[in-house]
């Protein structure tokens, strides 16, 4: 639980969700760790969508997944997250958001708050029964506060009786530590 990077902690977490032949999305694909991820954990029969808008990291990703041999089963995706629907058409198990910036980008190209809660309504939309959502609140850059704010809304305004909302946060950590949000999906 105490692993030094935050998506470690979400990794750990998840393995022992996702198996082989799940189909998941990737939301923010950034440097491809966690595209690579989760084409480790579904398998030759799995599926994963992966979503960025900037050219350097479906670069990266592509490289990570080559190395890894793990092409055949990820379709990347050079478009923002909220075209989701129009690059998934199947229900899925699982996706993951890292919210910010690429860490090796640009670091005024960030996630925004409008197209990230039209991503995380869509994700809902077709996420199975006892499907998982994870989502890291990286917020302590411009318009990073917005953001956390609108995600922490939208996902505490999600009725109870459809959905389990967790929260994971450092509370002696200064300088707006990330935040973790899993939602899964009741019925």
């Amino acid at each position: 639980m105490f692993e030094s990077h935050i998506t470690l902690k979400v990794h750990g977490i998840l393995k022992d969700y996702i198996k082989e032949g799940h189909v998941v999305v990737d939301a923010t694909m950034g440097n491809g760790y966690d595209t690579v991820f989760l084409a480790e954990q579904v398998g030759v029969s799995g599926k994963v969508y992966a979503f960025d808008i900037q050219e350097k990291a479906l670069l990266s990703t592509k490289e990570k997944l080559v190395e890894s041999n793990l092409s055949d089963r990820v379709t990347l995706i050079k478009a923002s997250h909220e075209a989701v629907r129009s690059h998934v058409q199947e229900p899925i198990d699982m996706a993951m958001f890292n919210l910010g910036y690429l860490p090796t980008g640009n670091k005024e190209v960030i996630t925004k708050p409008y197209s990230t809660l039209i991503a995380i309504e869509a994700i809902l939309g077709i996420l199975k029964k006892d499907g998982i959502l994870s989502i890291i609140t990286y917020y302590g850059h411009d318009g990073g506060m917005v953001e956390k704010e609108a995600v922490q809304g939208f996902i505490s305004m999600l009725k109870q009786s459809e959905y389990e909302v967790l929260s994971i946060q450092y509370e002696n950590r200064k300088k707006n530590p990330p935040i973790i949000y899993f939602v899964r999906k009741r019925v």
